[in-house]
């Protein structure tokens, strides 16, 4: 099963990277979608503008500051609704059509910081933001273990990605590779195995709920 091994490089990688270069803003990533991302390319063309329709993204701040406000230990997540299949295979891009999006920021961030990571989220997730239907603020968490690949978002009860790293078991057809990319630009993203994913907040006109799925990207950013 050929799953990119980098999983193991995520900590020396993350932990190190401040030696090398000099960034804003850096931490942890964790996104999944209704489609699988790890796929073969026959499945992903038939479920063409089908499925994978929405998706969930999350943000959690280790390091730096957004338009000079620190934001250190905090999360946002962006949540989207498209008419089509979102992403792009790396080379072409889907017609996903008209997208809306609702912005979650971390309860805990005061006025300027929540100022500070909304703009960040429209920054970070600026093709899938033009239409933002509400901006709400819940408690967030995120925490990924870069070795296990398990990674466990939550936004209160709106919104929930629990992932795991994906197995032997996980292959069906011998042929599956990283289809679709990550949504958003991010480092030594790799695929994972969705165990559950959830929206049941307003704003999208619809709630959706995607169980055991290979839909999910665990990485780092660094701006």
């Amino acid at each position: 099963m050929r799953i990119p091994a980098l999983a193991a490089l995520f900590s020396v990688v993350f932990l190190g990277s401040s030696l090398v270069e000099a960034v804003e803003i850096r931490g942890q990533y964790l996104e999944s979608r209704t489609c699988d991302v790890y796929t073969g390319p026959c499945f992903a063309n038939g479920e063409m503008g089908l499925v994978g329709k929405e998706a969930v993204m999350a943000w959690k701040v280790e390091e730096g500051s957004w338009n000079g406000t620190s934001l250190e230990g905090l999360s946002v997540a962006v949540v989207l609704k498209a008419e089509g299949t979102l992403g792009d295979d790396g080379i072409f891009p889907m017609r996903a059509g008209h997208i809306k999006s609702v912005i979650l920021v971390d309860e805990q961030a005061s006025d300027e910081q929540h100022l500070a990571l909304v703009d960040f989220a429209k920054d970070a997730a600026a093709r899938y933001t033009d239409d933002i239907t509400r901006v709400d603020r819940v408690p967030l968490s995120l925490e990924n273990d870069y070795h296990s690949v398990e990674g466990v978002f939550k936004a209160g009860d709106l919104a929930e990605i629990h992932t795991r790293k994906l197995d032997d078991g996980d292959c069906i057809c011998t042929n599956e590779m990283v289809y679709f990319q990550p949504l958003t630009d991010v480092r030594y993203a790799t695929p994972a195995y969705t165990l559950k994913q959830k929206y049941d907040g307003e704003g999208l006109n619809c709630r959706w709920s995607n169980e055991g799925s290979r839909s999910a990207f665990m990485a780092i950013f660094k701006k």
